[in-house]
């Protein structure tokens, strides 16, 4: 089975790029944000919205040197104030189409290895407190991304909450399973793969023991995080060293796949999993010169094609911070994963992020404006894909998870699709609900996809997507609050998944059906049945969504050509 949605594949939305400025308000320090931290004092910012704001607080010591490749080490203190009214650099990764707002060309060095920070979003009385603290995980394939991208100001502000983004190391920094390195191991935690896991619990760590000083419950930590940061979020629910590290948990739309030690250290195939074959390229025979390797010849030497992309392994079974099976099945064992309040969810179109670039889905017209090739196949490939996604992100490990004896689990989906329009380029069908999209809707802040944003974001829907953002953020506060999403003045009741019915509460606009439950349990069954008897595709067209599949998972191919009448070439 290859692992679901590889970070090889497509991250771009070419000619847009996705916003990455962060927040506007000028880095002018606060008295009235004064905090003394383990480390020291600090001082922070009120922020264009109103909300108390802290940057660049380290939870651990940079990983130089020596460090590269061992579990985080504790942050240094300093002397006298810290000013905290700046982001961190981000962690080393390299730049790539999304990064197009910033005017950087892709496959260019970025980042830096001293990047373990956090950034802290509070309201201003919220000091003498006790409030939920929602600690949020960024998304990008675990190669890409930065905390300061995530303005928790207005969320914070309505819901009365502490609002947490945090950096891990990524790529090879943070994932990286290599003999050398771990027979250099100074502690068990150092010969992990995922160190990039233990990045995310030195953070929560962290944030047990000092974010009582700005007004947040240490007893009251929920994590929640997208995408990449998603799947990081199920691989902290099965990690033995992650309990009591956080109180609940949201996935939006993560997976819960993992990768063997064995393939990602020792495969052949470098194109996929180059560990093996890492210390060849660099010319660095053991764990000192690979230590000794500068940042951007690492990056490098793991790059793809140089565009930006690049291939390795993450979420690695370990068998230190993971055991040494396949994540996914924790979650049909009572005990193998920490039994917290969850809830996972996907958006109704989430492969439509990633088929917007694709240029044999896609076409320019005029050389600027996008729109599909084939309308029928566009939507019905994106259709048939997403709903794998959404199978296999929540209704199967929804259901282990409960017949494990787990009850407390919700499940969403995300279905606004009103994006706007522009000559031949019309978002509410390149788009529609697709990964990523709920995002701004979470945090109430409207910037995603870079200049089309004026185009996906008009006037003309801001009232109803006001209230679908105040509607969300009030969902996700009440479960930080008490683990139950539909506790909270004016919000319906959010059943909990059941094995037997599978209830699911569907975001939309209030012009689109609004907020509901659905109910049934998804299933490749029905997928199949629907595939073969779809009236917009012809035989070749169904072939070449069985193909897509397999680019995925091979059996999972293979059980759905059989059906469909497709044969599945191995790859």
């Amino acid at each position: 089975m290859k692992q679901f949605l590889p970070i090889t594949a497509t991250l771009m939305l070419a000619a847009c790029g996705r916003a990455e400025a962060p927040a506007a308000a000028p880095a002018v320090p606060d008295a009235a944000t004064v905090r003394v931290v383990a480390g020291g004092e600090i001082i922070g910012l009120t922020t264009e919205a109103g909300a108390h704001s802290w940057r660049a607080l380290p939870f651990a010591a940079p990983p130089l040197g020596d460090l590269r490749w061992r579990a985080p080490r504790p942050s240094e203190g300093w002397t006298g104030r810290r000013d905290a009214t700046q982001f961190a650099e981000r962690c080393a990764q390299m730049s790539n189409a999304l990064n197009a707002s910033e005017g950087l060309e892709p496959g260019l060095f970025i980042g830096a290895e001293d990047c373990l920070t956090l950034d802290i979003y509070a309201p201003r009385d919220a000091q003498d407190n006790k409030l939920p603290v929602m600690v949020w995980i960024h998304g990008g394939s675990n190669v890409w991304g930065r905390s300061s991208s995530y303005d928790g100001s207005k969320l914070a502000l309505k819901e009365d909450v502490i609002i947490v983004p945090v950096q891990y190391r990524l790529g090879p920094f943070g994932w990286f399973a290599n003999g050398a390195v771990r027979q250099s191991a100074e502690t068990p935690e150092d010969a992990a793969a995922n160190f990039a896991l233990l990045d995310l619990m030195a953070s929560l760590k962290w944030v047990r023991e000092n974010i009582e000083a700005f007004g947040g419950d240490p007893a009251n930590i929920t994590i929640f995080g997208e995408s990449a940061g998603g799947h990081n979020i199920a691989a902290l629910l099965a990690s033995p060293l992650a309990q009591g590290l956080f109180d609940r948990a949201i996935i939006q739309s993560g997976s819960f796949d993992s990768v063997p030690l064995g393939e990602a250290e020792f495969s052949g195939a470098p194109e996929t999993n180059p560990s093996a074959v890492i210390a060849e390229r660099l010319g660095a025979g053991d764990a000192a010169g690979l230590r000794g390797v500068s940042a951007e010849a690492l990056l490098a030497a793991y790059s793809e094609n140089g565009r930006g992309r690049l291939a390795l392994a993450t979420v690695i079974e370990d068998g230190v911070t993971l055991p040494s099976y396949p994540l996914r099945e924790a979650f049909g064992v009572a005990g193998a994963f920490h039994a917290v309040p969850i809830i996972t969810g996907t958006n109704r179109d989430e492969m439509k992020f990633f088929h917007i670039a694709n240029p044999t889905l896609t076409k320019k017209i005029l050389g600027i404006f996008l729109a599909p090739r084939d309308k029928d196949f566009y939507d019905a490939v994106s259709e048939y894909l997403s709903r794998i996604w959404g199978i296999r992100s929540v209704d199967q490990p929804a259901s282990m998870m409960t017949a494990a004896g787990h009850e407390a689990v919700y499940a969403y989906r995300f279905d606004w699709d009103e994006g706007g329009r522009f000559l031949f380029t019309d978002t509410s069908k390149l788009l529609g609900a697709s990964h990523a999209m709920e995002i701004p809707f979470v945090f109430n802040r409207f910037i995603l996809f870079g200049k089309l944003d004026k185009i996906l974001f008009q006037k003309k829907t801001f009232t109803s997507r006001e209230a679908l953002a105040i509607k969300m953020g009030a969902y996700w506060a009440a479960f930080a609050r008490d683990g139950a999403p539909g506790n909270g003045p004016g919000l319906a009741q959010w059943p909990r998944w059941s094995t037997n019915g599978g209830s699911v509460m569907r975001f939309d606009s209030t012009t689109d059906g609004g907020v509901g439950v659905m109910q049934g349990v998804a299933g490749f069954d029905a997928l199949t049945t629907d595939l073969k008897t779809d009236p917009r595709l012809n035989t070749d067209e169904r072939c070449k969504i069985v193909a897509a599949v397999h680019f995925w998972l091979d059996d999972l191919a293979a059980a759905i050509g059989e059906e469909v009448g497709c044969a599945v070439v191995p790859a």
